[in-house]
C-alpha cells in the first residue's frame, strides 16, 4: 500500500484532510507527522495561500521522502482588504489564540454595516511527490459574512472563525452546520476531492 503524508500539526485538520483522503483514494496509507514524530515547521514567508502550501509540502517531502499533501488557507475579509488573508494566525505580528483572533476582528467590524461584512474562506491544498518530482495543486473557497456576535456555546479548535462565520448557502453559523452540510460545502474538503481524483491515479 502506497503511503501518503499529510503535513499538518493540526489535529483536527489533520483528520478532515484523512477522512477526505480516504474517501477518494482508499487505496492509499495515510501518515501524520505525530506518527513520524516531526515537529520542524517551515517558515511560512509565502505572499499567498499557493505559495505556503507548496512550500510546506516540498519541505515536509524533503524530510520524509515521502508523497506530501500540505494546505494553507485562511480568512479573508472584504472590509479589511483581504485580510487576515495568509497572516490569519499572525495577523497582529505574533501567534494569537482563538479568541483573540475572534475579538480583534469584531472589534475591526464593529462600524461595518451587514452587507459590507462578505468574507470567504480559501483553501489550497499542494501534492509533491518526491520520486517523480510530479506536483498538483487546487483551490477552493466559502462565501459568507462575518456575523456581528461570536457563538458562545461552543469552542472553536482551532477553527475561531467558524464561531463568527455565517455561510452562504446555508445561512447558519459555521460552526452550527452538521457534519453532512460540513462534507458538501467544507473548502478544505472541496479542494482536496478536486486534487484526489489527480493523486490517486498518480498514486496507484
Amino acid at each position: 500500500m502506497k503511503k501518503l503524508l499529510i503535513a499538518t500539526h493540526n489535529k483536527a485538520k489533520f483528520e478532515e484532510m484523512e477522512m477526505g483522503v480516504k474517501q477518494f483514494a482508499p487505496h492509499l496509507k495515510t501518515i501524520s507527522l505525530q506518527n513520524l514524530k516531526i515537529s520542524e515547521q517551515p517558515e511560512e514567508t509565502g505572499k499567498t495561500f499557493e505559495e505556503n502550501a507548496k512550500l510546506k509540502a516540498y519541505f515536509y517531502s524533503k524530510l520524509t521522502n515521502l508523497p506530501t499533501i500540505a494546505d494553507d488557507g485562511g480568512i479573508m475579509i472584504d472590509a479589511l482588504n483581504g485580510e487576515p488573508g495568509v497572516k490569519t494566525r499572525r495577523w497582529l505580528g505574533y501567534e494569537m489564540s482563538d479568541q483573540e483572533l475572534i475579538d480583534h476582528t469584531l472589534k475591526s467590524l464593529q462600524n461595518v454595516p451587514a452587507n459590507k461584512r462578505t468574507a470567504q474562506f480559501k483553501a489550497c491544498i499542494y501534492f509533491f511527490d518526491p520520486a517523480t518530482q510530479t506536483e498538483m495543486q487546487e483551490e477552493a473557497e466559502i462565501k459568507g459574512i462575518i456575523a456581528r456576535k461570536q457563538i458562545k456555546t461552543l469552542k472553536a479548535n482551532g477553527y475561531p472563525f467558524r464561531l463568527i462565520f455565517i455561510v452562504d448557502s446555508l445561512n447558519k453559523y459555521y460552526a452550527n452546520i452538521t457534519p453532512e452540510e460540513n462534507l458538501a460545502i467544507n473548502h478544505r474538503l472541496k479542494a482536496l476531492r478536486f486534487l484526489m481524483k489527480k493523486v490517486s491515479k498518480h498514486l496507484l
